[in-house]
């Protein structure tokens, strides 16, 4: 069995991947990938034409899988390791599967909207677009708040993708709207998630990329 995962180790959706990586201690090839790089970004456009990470290489069954919960998916069916991170039962699975997607949707997207801006020239900024993101951050932080009550973890009393998601998303999403003593059932769960030590490993990977984070 050969896996390649195709990533950046700073990236949020690929550290969604490398923590249901490590979760599951499924072995893997890492390939770095450098966007800024000419060469190393167009060794990746041939593997992957969109050239978005990550993508998951499955040479034995010659596969190309994009997408971070797409890949965390096809692990689970056909790579599953030591931990289980979609539920067996339907309804479980579905429910770990809506709060992928709010991560997803409701911290990752709007967090790299404010990023994003954060990068862009002074006459290219989008303050409007930027005050939206973060009314939907703080939104999506209430409603993170109201499901933790009496839970563990993102969609129960497991570990499972969604906590895979929210991991990263809540660490970049803290640092530019953070959610602070408003949301004391937030920031316990986050606590947890940073003991964690699947995605502990993650945030001491990226380290050496920090300095990059625009502030």
């Amino acid at each position: 069995m050969v896996l390649t995962l195709y990533f950046h180790p700073f990236s949020s959706f690929c550290q969604k991947v490398l923590i249901a990586l490590y979760e599951g201690d499924i072995a893997f090839e890492p390939h770095i990938v450098d966007l800024g790089d000419e060469k190393s970004r167009a060794e990746f456009a041939a593997i992957w034409p969109l050239a978005k990470f990550p993508v998951l290489r499955d040479e034995a069954n010659e596969r190309t899988i994009p997408e971070s919960t797409v890949i965390i998916e096809y692990l689970a069916r056909h790579h599953p390791g030591a931990a289980q991170l979609i539920p067996a039962d339907r309804d479980a699975a579905l429910e770990v599967r809506r709060w992928d997607r709010f991560f997803d949707l409701y911290l990752e997207l709007p967090m790299q909207k404010i990023v994003g801006d954060r990068l862009r020239a002074p006459d290219s900024r989008d303050p409007h677009g930027v005050s939206e993101a973060r009314a939907l951050l703080r939104t999506a932080y209430g409603l993170i708040e109201a499901q933790m009550a009496g839970k563990m973890w993102g969609a129960g009393d497991a570990f499972t993708m969604a906590d895979c998601a929210a991991a990263p998303a809540l660490f970049y999403a803290d640092l530019v709207e953070p959610f602070g003593d408003a949301h004391p059932g937030l920031a316990s769960y986050f606590a947890r998630l940073l003991a964690r030590p699947s995605f502990a490993r993650v945030i001491e990977e990226a380290r050496p990329y920090r300095k990059f984070f625009p502030q």
